[in-house]
């Protein structure tokens, strides 16, 4: 700041404006129209009451939330009635009540609209949500804690997140803009900051380097070579400098907030394209202003879901209520496929890490789904602590407890601190706090704490409250040291509650009707792997995959029966116009009659009638690709360009005798690869050049345990992790020619001789081994296997 730049004071600043005194009055009435009569610390902009009246906002809160209960629990459930009355005097303590009831408000408007939705987060602890249905996770029976979602002591606003499927967010936002005001409503901001690479390519980019060169310098596989480059020094000279500075103002990935007065009142609001009012602010500076926001997210796993019950009802005429969920964690059926990894398409439960983890389980039921939910993430995984739980899993008899009142606490995972719930247990029962400070003492663990000395003091209640309830010192501080050294990165079970949920929703489905779950997976852009994989898991279901085609593909992929038909929309360079034209125009006047008919009632071009051609969109007219490449030059290859108006007159055409023009599986395969991205007419193991698939195949490796073997191999995917000294290693995913997953361990001293050179067939010389009962290969040596050549090209 300039040294001339500094207050002045009241008297001395009134005689410099004295000539302009309508200035001065201005300026005390604006003054004197501020208000600032919010306690300190305790300011809520947010909306205050849901029906006008707070006490009216009570008693509907109340009869709402007993009606649940009846619904979820029964009327003779005491325990539901206890917990939902505790619940209901913090929130009202705590002036909640139009949160929740705006969260009613908003599930209550998409579940009249049939839209799914999952509620999930730290919401998930509430019995009180529960029975207004804002989630489906049942806080009694898995023993959560309301003080983890809502405290006396909490400093950060609770939140609940609300994911429904992709194409149905915008819809429940545009509701909740209507509903509360446009005036009163606005999405949260976020700012994007500079991060690593951006730095760097936004530094290239200023100085004119082209493209190439900018993601050279971006490869961590070129950071020996980049060290010397002068250019390169020059970008890491501005690098940290640059570093976390603001880079963008954007939207919060589902943010939304509810004000009492107009927003405007206390922001200037931008207008993005998305058409609704934004904030200029981040949820950091929203909950310090005093809001509180509601998430309105959206993810891929929902519309799986709703695609898939739809397409049974119009498949199979079955009408499917996929809310009950208890039925499905109660069904022997769904819980083999569980136990056995068969869950590709399924939300949270289909990467390869999770599907060995449910194997290495033999996870057959909810409890133990929601435990593999938090143990699977990076923290615990990489702390030993998931093979602990799984040894302790199969071995509970042998478990050894620290103290009797750990092994009451933790004997449902098996002496494993699994859940931040998990860290809040021991704090209240083993150290007998109460359920508010044992949550800030969890949040203080996490880093979260207001202050360091406020921390202290819950460290030392919690030895003392373990010292007046007799507990031996030694044990004291080992058990302090396991819940510290774990709540750092521990999980919420309410979240992993959550997802356990949504993932029987899918399993289900994937169980008893496949074929109609697998359409939905790809009509809703699919998960974890790429599309052609469960282009595979429809084959697998009992599906026939048919090409595209113009007289039965719709743009996304239709069902009718088991005959499943893939979608315009996958065809690579096909414009978007014709991919929605060219259904309804057949659906409105009938299917195609043949080539000519359809050139003349769509009015492609030539370059687009071809694509469909080479794939296959337009086999119904009898004729091979070769002949119709010829006849569509015949009719577009001139000047004239085509008409699609009404005729007065129909003519014959010529017909010209052309020799016999046959398309080959091999020809047809690459037209596939190219326009779709993978083959249909041939799989990736007929286009090897040689015929040998490997000694064995997935289904014998558990017969081959310690022996080195030799496998072939199609590529799904890949990951890479970090070894203890920072060397890279990767594990890899990939089909047998019967089509079933093995998974492979590729260690630092082998895969950089032998790395991977992306999608394609492998010859993989490597030893079995096994883990919990799951069998994998340690690769010693592996290398891609060459394909036939393009016929076309040769």
């Amino acid at each position: 700041m300039p040294e001339t730049d500094h207050f002045l004071k009241p008297g001395e600043l009134e005689e410099k404006f004295s000539k302009y005194s309508f200035i001065l009055d201005n300026t005390r009435n604006l003054m004197n129209q501020c208000e600032m009569d919010y306690p300190a610390g305790k300011m809520k902009l947010n909306r205050k009451t849901f029906t006008g009246n707070k006490k009216d906002d009570q008693e509907l809160l109340t009869k709402l939330a007993l009606e649940g209960m009846v619904y979820r629990y029964g009327n003779n459930n005491k325990k539901a009635l206890k917990k939902v009355k505790d619940e209901l005097k913090v929130i009202f303590d705590l002036d909640f009540c139009a949160y929740f009831l705006i969260t009613w408000d908003i599930i209550r408007y998409s579940m009249a609209q049939g839209y799914y939705h999952v509620g999930r987060g730290s919401g998930a602890n509430s019995t009180v949500a529960y029975c207004l249905r804002i989630t489906d996770v049942d806080p009694i029976e898995l023993s959560l804690y309301f003080e983890r979602f809502l405290n006396a002591q909490r400093t950060s606003p609770p939140d609940f997140d609300i994911d429904y499927s992709w194409d149905q967010r915008e819809d429940v936002q545009d509701y909740i803009f209507k509903r509360y005001g446009r005036e009163n409503t606005a999405l949260l901001g976020t700012m994007s900051t500079f991060k690593d690479r951006s730095i760097i390519r936004e530094i290239g980019k200023v100085m004119g380097l082209p493209k190439s060169e900018i993601d050279g310098f971006t490869d961590p596989t070129k950071a020996l070579e980049n060290r010397d480059n002068p250019t390169f020094k020059k970008i890491m000279a501005i690098y940290s400098l640059m570093a976390d500075m603001p880079n963008q103002r954007s939207i919060h990935a589902g943010g939304v907030l509810v004000s009492e007065e107009p927003i405007t009142y206390y922001t200037a609001l931008d207008l993005p394209p998305k058409g609704m009012a934004t904030v200029q602010w981040d949820m950091y500076e929203a909950e310090l202003i005093g809001y509180d926001k509601y998430d309105i997210l959206s993810q891929r796993g929902i519309g799986h879901i709703k695609e898939a019950v739809k397409l049974v009802e119009e498949n199979q005429k079955v009408r499917l209520d996929i809310h009950q969920v208890k039925d499905f964690m109660k069904d022997d059926r769904l819980n083999d496929q569980l136990k056995s990894g068969d869950t590709i398409g399924c939300f949270y439960i289909e990467s390869p890490a999770m599907r060995q983890l449910l194997t290495k389980l033999k996870c057959d039921n909810y409890l133990t789904l929601v435990a593999a939910s938090s143990i699977i993430r990076p923290g615990v995984a990489q702390s030993g602590m998931m093979k602990t739980y799984i040894q302790n899993y199969h071995s509970p008899d042998t478990v050894k407890y620290l103290h009797p009142v750990m092994e009451e606490q933790l004997k449902e995972t098996y002496g494993v601190m699994v859940y931040q719930e998990d860290v809040i247990k021991v704090c209240i029962h083993y150290g007998g706090m109460d359920g508010t400070d044992a949550d800030v003492l969890r949040r203080g663990m996490s880093g979260k704490y207001r202050s360091r000395a406020e921390f202290d003091k819950l460290v030392q209640k919690f030895h003392e409250g373990a010292a007046s309830l007799g507990r031996p010192v030694e044990v004291t501080n080992e058990v302090w040291r396991q819940v510290s050294s774990f709540a750092g990165y521990s999980f919420s079970k309410a979240h992993s509650a959550s997802f356990a949920v949504e993932s029987y929703q899918s399993l289900y489905l994937k169980t008893y009707y496949p074929i109609e779950f697998m359409v939905g997976v790809l009509n809703n852009y699919g998960g974890f792997y790429t599309r052609w994989l469960y282009i595979h898991e429809l084959r697998k279901a009992g599906a026939h995959v048919n090409l595209p085609c113009v007289n039965k593909s719709s743009a996304v992929v239709s069902i009718s029966g088991t005959d499943a038909y893939l979608g315009l929309i996958g065809v690579q360079g096909l414009e978007n116009k014709f991919i929605e034209f060219i259904p309804i125009e057949r659906i409105q006047n009938g299917d195609f009659l043949d080539l000519e008919d359809f050139v003349k009632r769509t009015a492609i071009g030539l370059e687009q009638a071809i694509i469909l051609i080479r794939v296959g969109a337009l086999r119904f007219t009898g004729k091979s690709k070769k002949a119709l490449l010829w006849d569509i030059h015949m009719l577009l290859g001139g000047k004239v360009k085509p008409r699609n108006d009404s005729e007065l007159f129909i003519l014959e055409p010529k017909n010209y005798t052309l020799p016999e023009l046959v398309n080959t599986s091999f020809e047809d395969a690459y037209h596939e690869l190219e326009l779709l991205g993978f083959p249909i007419t041939l799989s990736m193991f007929d286009l090897l050049k040689t015929q040998y698939r490997g000694d064995l195949r997935t289904n014998d490796l558990i017969q081959y345990l310690g022996q080195t073997v030799k496998m072939v191999g199609l590529y799904v995917c890949e990951k890479t992790v970090h070894t203890k000294n920072n060397k890279k290693m990767w594990f890899g995913t990939f089909l047998d020619a019967d089509g079933n997953f093995f998974d492979t361990t590729h260690f630092p001293n082998s895969t950089p001789t032998y790395p991977f050179r992306g999608t394609g067939c492998y010859l993989i010389l490597g030893k079995v081994v096994q883990e919990f009962g799951f069998p994998s290969v340690e690769v010693i040596k592996f290398a891609k296997l060459p394909i036939i050549g393009n016929p076309v090209m040769d």
